[in-house]
């Protein structure tokens, strides 16, 4: 049903990557600031470029957002919406550490229909449709449904015993970081380890490829999270605000992975913190263009 919007979010996800990938460990990659400990390079910018020139001779009419707002204005009142993060982990492309991506979905509506998250360092691509399953290089996410079907063992006592889980850092809210701290205390007391790789966009898709069980962040922005959303749900598990909703896309908080997984983060989230609670420690920013 989706066939041509996954095809050009591939096509673009694809044309993205390859630009990154010629700037890695360029030592004249051009850096600049945009706030305390981020950054946008000159791959960012040329990638996104790259990506909505893809998208826009295929769809003209959709509405992009993109994170270096190249988008800005495309599409009017169209249905349709496109999120891109043309590099996802900039910080990690910066140092040198090969571990980023390429995040390109599209939802219609609150919908989220496909989406493609490419990992050029790592040869790996990660595909997903609504109603069309989830795929790592063509293949079916067979192994993300062993896992999300707890044949691995991890429905203990609150689902996260023996769970390799995957965190980000509040870096942009700090305001939040005693609620993370106090989270992520009780969460270590149950998890097999938790990783912190600095690319969002590419924990969610080895979380829907059943890599890691589950997933835990605050303050994302839509681009991070659009791909990853439908990739784990495609592949069987469960996505949430902190409160169990749907919010995510508002508020940029998300705990997500296998269902008894995402469960177990939930009942230890709510000891803790709630949207409101955070909304009070750090308000969100609107971001112009999110709204479906």
């Amino acid at each position: 049903m989706y066939e041509d919007l996954l095809a050009t979010a591939q096509q673009a996800a694809r044309t993205g990557a390859e630009v990154v990938r010629r700037y890695f460990r360029d030592a004249k990659l051009e850096v600049r600031r945009k706030g305390q400990n981020d950054f946008v390079t000159q791959a960012d910018k040329e990638s996104e470029a790259a990506v909505l020139a893809a998208i826009r001779s295929r769809f003209p009419e959709h509405r992009i957002l993109a994170e270096e707002g190249g988008g800005a204005g495309i599409g009017g009142d169209s249905d349709y919406q496109w999120l891109i993060d043309p590099l996802d982990g900039t910080t990690n492309f910066m140092q040198g550490l090969p571990v980023y991506c390429v995040s390109v979905a599209c939802r219609k509506g609150d919908e989220l229909v496909v989406g493609v998250i490419d990992d050029p360092e790592g040869n790996n691509v990660f595909t997903a449709s609504k109603g069309g399953g989830a795929r790592w290089n063509g293949q079916p996410m067979e192994s993300a449904r062993v896992s999300f079907d707890g044949i691995n063992g991890f429905d203990g006592i609150n689902g996260l015993d023996g769970a390799f889980l995957a965190t980000g850092y509040p870096f942009r809210a700090l305001p939040t970081l005693d609620v993370y701290l106090s989270i992520f205390r009780d969460v270590f007391q149950h998890a097999k380890a938790i990783r912190r790789c600095g690319a969002a966009a590419l924990d969610l898709a080895y979380t829907a490829a059943g890599v890691y069980d589950g997933f835990f962040e605050f303050r994302l922005s839509p681009w991070d999270i659009g791909a990853g959303i439908l990739l784990i749900e495609e592949a069987g598990g469960v996505v949430s605000d902190l409160d169990g909703g749907r919010g995510y896309f508002a508020g940029g908080n998300i705990l997500a992975g296998a269902p008894a997984v995402q469960k177990g983060l939930l009942e230890i989230v709510k000891r803790h913190g709630s949207e409101a609670e955070i909304d009070r420690l750090n308000p969100p920013v609107a971001i112009t263009g999110s709204a479906p």
